[in-house]
């Protein structure tokens, strides 16, 4: 089975910064993935590399086996992302704002998953709400909300529950297990490494642009008996 995404020797410069220094990986379909590192290890940067934010200086990154530079529209359409910039348009409702959503995939009619995703993010109260009346955790919820609308087989969740209460977390969760049984690709960044450890099969460690640590949540908890999941962070990136 092909992955879902693959990033083969990505490497992004920023003038004298090295950004990204040659990394590779894959992801597997129907994976719970989990990408840590400290501020300015790359994450982000890998991340807007796959959504197509900015253009790797080499390398190559495919999503279900579609170029995220030769084959774009494809790539994208497969990929739903998370930001953790709250960037909203202040002109329309919720809802107006997922049909819009919505109608960048040429999806119409969307409706009945729309309600869906409202409900399963406690949304449906402010769905005729103006988006710049929402809260900072209901903007949230929202960008969560337009990355699912067109139903994309990855989902990348770049700290998505920062800044958020422990409600909206704990319902998120649960909504996002729900898609990852059925078959959904996620991609975790977060500084909640709780979460990380409970929710993700996998864990990439990242530092200075680099994957310095690639296992099983499970075989990287072993490694270190009786540490907590900070510790054995905090120890495998300093060792990296």
């Amino acid at each position: 089975m092909l992955p879902a995404v693959s990033f083969f020797r990505v490497a992004k410069n920023f003038g004298a910064l090295r950004a990204l220094d040659e990394v590779s990986l894959d992801i597997a379909q129907g994976e719970f993935f989990g990408l840590l590192g400290p501020n300015g290890a790359g994450k982000t940067t890998l991340i807007s590399s796959l959504a197509g934010l900015c253009r790797p200086d080499s390398g190559h990154i495919r999503v279900l086996d579609h170029d995220v530079v030769s084959d774009f529209r494809a790539a994208r359409r497969a990929l739903g992302v998370v930001p953790q910039e709250l960037v909203f348009d202040p002109f329309f409702s919720v809802r107006e704002t997922l049909r819009i959503q919505s109608g960048y995939f040429g999806i119409r009619r969307n409706d009945d998953w729309i309600d869906e995703i409202l409900a399963n993010l406690d949304l449906t109260g402010k769905a005729d709400d103006n988006m710049r009346r929402l809260s900072g955790g209901m903007k949230r919820r929202v960008l969560v909300a337009q990355a699912l609308v067109h139903k994309p087989p990855v989902i990348v969740l770049d700290e998505p529950t920062a800044g958020v209460d422990v409600e909206l977390r704990q319902g998120l969760w649960q909504f996002i297990r729900r898609l990852n049984r059925e078959g959904h690709t996620i991609i975790l960044t977060t500084h909640y490494l709780e979460e990380a450890e409970a929710m993700c099969q996998r864990i990439a460690l990242m530092k200075q642009g680099r994957v310095v640590a690639l296992d099983t949540t499970a075989n990287l908890m072993a490694a270190h008996p009786g540490a907590s999941i900070e510790e054995v962070f905090i120890r495998t990136v300093n060792a990296g």
